[in-house]
């Protein structure tokens, strides 16, 4: 997916859940407080028809799973419209559906068992598993939601999907562990499991689930791998694992890196089969970074991050504009740049995201427009 204006801006990740959404799926009723704000994301996003969700949430008795599906489509719906209102060139739906970006797909896999929360680092919790048996994939996921934001997108659409080597390193390593006893160097053998484990979720999990996207129309695939520089001496795993995972899928493929000191990935990362790296570049304020893509001879698109999204604090677009003039000066190629936030916006309101998100396009529109003018 090309795109023929210059710094096309992008979502990259989850938003936050409205609370109507969440107790819906739960089977709770929502709070007057809860459908006034409804009603005033439906107003400002023009979502006619609401009336039959407030039925849904609102009816007396028993929820049917069938209600929660519906609810699940309207959550999916106005977080579609939400980054269409935005002004976002490429959309998704927030991750609506997902319970969070780890146990949504390890409940879909065969071989894990759940342990407990564990508490990640925006402080938030997930239930973390650890891998008993060696894993297999139950049913590619993503396919019906992927078929739900088609159908209703106005805008064209990239889907996000976590990699193997998050799914791996966020586990606890039973099974595979088991099987290399008889290596007796404890350090060579948690590296031979991890790169065992990590290639099976790539190979058995995640490129049959990418193929099955792909046939279902996904023309643009964003895996999410936050773990990718956590410990350096595995990104050899993270590449090879990548590059199995997309062997024979013919869309475009981004890999999402989050906080991250992007040149412990380098030069493992030219090997990895990606078109597209969306990274963070505003948490980190090291936009300098951009300078290790042009001295390695990297190519491809990247995805600039220019929004905080562990902040409240609006970046204006005078100083989006800068940011994006700047690493486009650096690379001398501001057609391999698109826009972005850093990661997900679920930890900030709608209220602040969307006005972030705002802010984001317009400051793409003025670095559009500098370059036009300097041309």
């Amino acid at each position: 997916m090309t795109m023929a204006k210059l710094f096309p801006t992008q979502e990259i990740g989850s938003l936050a859940k409205p609370a109507w959404l969440v107790k819906g799926v739960r089977g709770e009723r929502p709070t007057p407080e809860d459908l006034a704000e409804l009603d005033r994301w439906a107003a400002r996003l023009a979502i006619p028809g609401t009336e039959e969700l407030r039925a849904l949430l609102t009816a007396e008795g028993e929820r049917s799973e069938a209600d929660r599906e519906r609810i699940r489509d309207w959550g999916a719906l106005f977080a579609i419209r939400f980054l269409e209102a935005a002004g976002l060139d490429v959309v998704y739906d927030g991750e609506a559906r997902r319970v969070e970006m780890y146990e949504y797909p390890v409940r879909r896999i065969e071989g894990f068992r759940f342990y407990g929360h564990v508490r990640s680092f925006d402080n938030r919790y997930y239930r973390k598993a650890a891998v008993v048996d060696r894993v297999r994939l139950r049913e590619p996921f993503h396919v019906d939601e992927l078929r739900f934001v088609r159908q209703h997108a106005r805008r064209p659409v990239k889907i996000p999907i976590t990699g193997p080597y998050t799914l791996a390193d966020w586990s606890f390593n039973e099974y595979y562990l088991q099987q290399l006893e008889d290596i007796p160097d404890l350090r060579a053998r948690n590296y031979e499991a991890k790169r065992r484990f990590t290639l099976d979720l790539a190979r058995e999990v995640i490129r049959p689930t990418l193929l099955a996207l792909e046939a279902a129309g996904a023309t643009w695939i964003q895996i999410d791998e936050p773990a990718a520089a956590t410990h350096p001496e595995e990104v050899p795993i993270l590449v090879e694992a990548f590059n199995a995972a997309v062997d024979g899928v013919r869309a475009k493929k981004s890999i999402h890196i989050c906080y991250s000191d992007y040149r412990l990935l380098y030069p493992h990362l030219l090997d990895m089969t990606v078109d597209h790296l969306a990274l963070e570049f505003k948490n980190t304020g090291d936009y300098d970074i951009v300078r290790l893509f042009k001295a390695f001879g990297d190519r491809r698109e990247i995805g600039l991050g220019v929004v905080d999204v562990h902040s409240d604090v609006i970046e204006t677009p005078e100083e989006i504009r800068d940011k994006v003039l700047q690493a486009a000066r650096t690379l001398e190629a501001p057609e391999r740049i698109w826009v972005n936030p850093d990661c997900g916006l679920r930890t900030r309101t709608w209220d602040v995201a969307f006005t972030k998100l705002q802010h984001m396009v317009a400051g793409a529109e003025l670095a559009r427009q500098a370059v036009g003018a300097a041309a």
